[in-house]
């Protein structure tokens, strides 16, 4: 299996006003963008090519929007600190930009 394009733990995953889990994972690899529970179970999975992602006007920096299979996701992607020597977490900037550019449409 290739190294996905962009990973993302820890991140907050909601629908409407629900959320769905608090430590899901965001996975960019092999042409298909997942959402993924703690556990690993996925909650949705499309085409990179058809997703649409965005950060919302009324969010913080750390918040995205994406929409999989006519279903929108507010992806909170930083409210968590790094362990001690680890990256700290990817922003919504860096989603988005990992989704055009899986999409091919630039970044």
């Amino acid at each position: 299996m290739a190294e996905p394009e962009f990973t993302a733990t820890g991140v907050r995953i909601g629908k409407r006003l629900r959320s769905l889990t608090r430590a899901g994972q965001v996975r960019i690899s092999g042409g298909r963008l997942e959402l993924l529970t703690s556990y690993g179970r996925e909650i949705d999975s499309a085409p990179v090519q058809t997703v649409r992602a965005s950060r919302p006007w009324f969010a913080a920096d750390d918040q995205a929007l994406a929409d999989l299979n006519g279903t929108r996701y507010l992806l909170t992607l930083g409210d968590h600190d790094p362990a001690p020597g680890e990256p700290g977490p990817p922003t919504a900037r860096r989603f988005i930009e990992a989704v055009r550019r899986a999409a091919g449409r630039g970044g």
